[in-house]
């Protein structure tokens, strides 16, 4: 189970690029915490780069491995600025809105569901590809 908690680095995607934020990513991605004996499971390890998939797509994550979580639940904060450069995964830079549904709970309410989702976890295997998140569009020039 994947929850997508908000970030303790940033105010969601606000400074995603900033130095804080940045020096909390996981081989330049963000940080996906898991227990250790899930991941010993998933074949991965602590700094692996690692493709989280869900029903939805697919998403690449740095692997934090942290007894903090209980076993079979997994952690990405909300916010890594989309990425969909890579070939093999849907984002390249660890956003979970790659992986979540976006509906309302209720008519009523439409409070976010985007929180939790049911994921599995994998070795990155391909060549690791750069995060272009914050590179700016073909022809736009930086000011």
């Amino acid at each position: 189970m994947l929850l997508a908690n908000q970030p303790s680095g940033r105010l969601h995607s606000q400074q995603d690029m900033g130095a804080h934020s940045r020096s909390q990513k996981v081989r330049d991605r963000a940080p996906l915490r898991m227990h250790p004996d899930d991941a010993r499971a998933a074949g991965v390890a602590d700094g692996d780069v690692v493709r989280v998939v869900g029903a939805r797509g697919s998403c690449l994550a740095g692997l934090v491995v942290s007894d903090a979580l209980r076993p079979g639940v997994a952690q990405l904060s909300t916010g890594a600025w989309f990425d969909p450069s890579a070939d093999g995964a849907t984002c390249a830079h660890g956003n979970p809105n790659a992986l979540t549904e976006d509906v309302g709970t209720s008519s009523l309410s439409q409070a976010c569901t985007g929180q939790l989702t049911r994921v599995r976890v994998e070795p990155f295997t391909g060549p690791l590809p750069p995060v272009r998140a914050f590179d700016p569009p073909r022809g736009v020039t930086p000011a």
